[in-house]
């Protein structure tokens, strides 16, 4: 039987290492918490529930839109291994700051976080990824974040409330909803 990585990812990467210092008391509380500039780390409960539905398999080459403070990329980061990469994009400039020195707190080379580039939804020129993690709510399937999934990729992301999973096969992309969720949205 396999180990289960997704639990594997969470317990190698608490998530109070992710939160600004007055909110760490509350890293076990399974909500969302404040993280600064209108943005939260996300309920563990549905990161688990994002990463289960995204499986993420080593080596791959995965994008993680709304870094914010930098915990869905480690957990991303150990579950692709050094064999792969994560790129982390993030809008606000003092999250990417914040994600940024989290991340350098830990050893994944393989995984970073920059600033997103106004205007451009992920990360185009980095296309194709194996999988894409959308951590705010878009109001529409967006488009743009499915044309740079490569073949036989996945990307999950909130949508309208409904947690939406693409699976990018030959021909069009299958998509399929996952329950009721509550993000921030998507900018």
């Amino acid at each position: 039987m396999d180990a289960d990585r997704v639990a594997d990812a969470f317990a190698s990467m608490p998530r109070e290492w992710f939160l600004p210092a007055s909110a760490r008391h509350r890293a076990a509380y399974d909500g969302p918490i404040e993280i600064g500039h209108g943005q939260t780390s996300s309920q563990p409960r549905t990161v688990e529930a994002m990463l289960r539905l995204l499986d993420v398999r080593p080596g791959d080459r995965v994008l993680d839109v709304g870094s914010g403070s930098g915990w869905t990329t480690a957990l991303l980061a150990h579950l692709v291994g050094p064999s792969g990469s994560v790129r982390g994009v993030e809008l606000e400039n003092e999250l990417v700051a914040f994600g940024r020195d989290n991340l350098a707190s830990g050893d994944w080379p393989w995984a970073g976080i920059r600033p997103a580039t106004p205007g451009v939804l992920g990360d185009p020129a980095g296309a194709p990824y194996d999988r894409i993690l959308v951590s705010a709510e878009a109001r529409t399937l967006p488009t743009e974040l499915v044309a740079q999934l490569g073949a036989e990729a996945r990307m999950v992301v909130p949508v309208a409330g409904e947690m939406v999973l693409i699976e990018q096969r030959t021909g069009d992309p299958r998509v399929s909803r996952h329950g009721r969720y509550r993000f921030v949205p998507l900018r």
